[in-house]
């Protein structure tokens, strides 16, 4: 019996993910998703209690993944700075970590990025940005407090920098790029905002 359950599971994911993928999640259709997978609508909601559970089921685990990826790398970096060792920037591979995570999750990070529309996770770009935003601001206060001078700057430019440097990395998905292509723009991107990150530091 369990292992019938776990199929139904199966099937449901895979139904609700194309649904999704084609519909967005404000037009999906419960009762299109139960026929694709095989069942009835009744039959569906045993599984899942509407349509913002499901959705959530197949985005978050790759939300909390790459926000667990994006913290580990920054805790790196603190620790990094805080042994004055800066040479971490020198050869930046935030984007490319970033995108290599969001392409073994591809279906989920289109959902989120392109379809996501009507559920909590529309502002998924924009909290990432705030997160960034503070981290980076994090990072300043210890390069300062390290006896290293911080270029002037104004947080509203800031809040728009990070803000920019998160679309850029997704940008790859909103243009149904290949993974190689992807990955190539990875390592353009890193070479631009590592430098670009180093002058606005003002090291």
């Amino acid at each position: 019996m369990a292992r019938d359950k776990d199929l139904h599971h199966e099937s449901i994911i895979a139904a609700a993910t194309a649904e999704f993928l084609k519909f967005g999640f404000k037009d999906a259709s419960m009762r299109r998703i139960a026929s694709a997978a095989g069942m009835s609508a009744s039959g569906l909601y045993k599984h899942f209690s509407g349509k913002e559970e499901m959705f959530s089921a197949l985005v978050e685990p790759a939300c909390r993944g790459l926000t667990s990826l994006l913290r580990r790398e920054e805790n790196d970096q603190r620790r990094c700075i805080g042994a004055g060792d800066l040479s971490i920037w020198d050869s930046g591979r935030d984007a490319k970590l970033a995108i290599g995570y969001i392409y073994d999750h591809l279906d989920a990070f289109r959902l989120i990025i392109c379809k996501s529309q009507g559920t909590k996770y529309e502002s998924f770009l924009h909290d990432l940005a705030v997160l960034e935003e503070k981290t980076t601001l994090s990072f300043m206060k210890l390069l300062a407090d390290r006896g290293i001078e911080i270029a002037d700057f104004r947080e509203k430019e800031l809040h728009l920098l990070t803000t920019t440097n998160v679309h850029a990395v997704f940008q790859t998905v909103e243009h149904d790029f290949t993974r190689e292509e992807a990955m190539h723009y990875a390592e353009t991107l890193d070479r631009f905002f590592s430098k670009a990150w180093k002058e606005f530091f003002g090291y």
